[in-house]
């Protein structure tokens, strides 16, 4: 049975190493901030940080995943202090909120590689799809919380 390790806490779980890591974070562990979107690698919805990278867990397989960090939104921060959560709160960047916790976590990597991004840098990063059409609010938010 693989051991993860999410947001800090180590858990077994009684699945086969080729299931989704999507599926474990949501059904057997509860994470549900964590969503469904395409299940091809496209829109981003089930993004998660991985080693602080961000990967799509829709593709990545529970094996893949085991020996690694990984950090759901629900990790992020106990009480949604982290800069990026309340630059997005500032800017009140969500509409439906369905793609939210993959944005940010996606803001949350480029920002770990380019802590002052430019347009360029946040529009090659941010491959996140918002039916909601917020991208203008998206890349302020993340201009806000790069400045800290």
């Amino acid at each position: 049975m693989p051991t993860l390790n999410v947001n800090g806490q180590n858990y077994t779980v009684d699945t086969p190493s080729g299931t989704p890591l999507l599926w474990v974070l949501r059904d057997f562990l509860g994470f549900t901030g964590t969503k469904y979107g395409c299940g091809i690698e496209v829109c981003g919805a089930c993004a998660v940080l991985v080693d602080g990278e961000v990967e799509k867990s829709c593709d990545m397989e529970v094996g893949e995943a085991v020996g690694k960090k990984i950090t759901t939104i629900e990790g992020l921060s106990p009480d949604n202090s982290h800069p990026v959560q309340l630059a997005w709160i500032a800017e009140q960047v969500p509409q439906c909120g369905y793609c939210q916790s993959g944005m940010i976590l996606s803001a949350v990597s480029l920002l770990r590689t380019k802590p002052n991004p430019t347009d360029s840098d946040i529009d090659r990063a941010m491959n996140n799809i918002c039916v909601c059409g917020t991208y203008q609010r998206v890349r302020k938010a993340i201009h806000r919380a790069a400045k800290g």
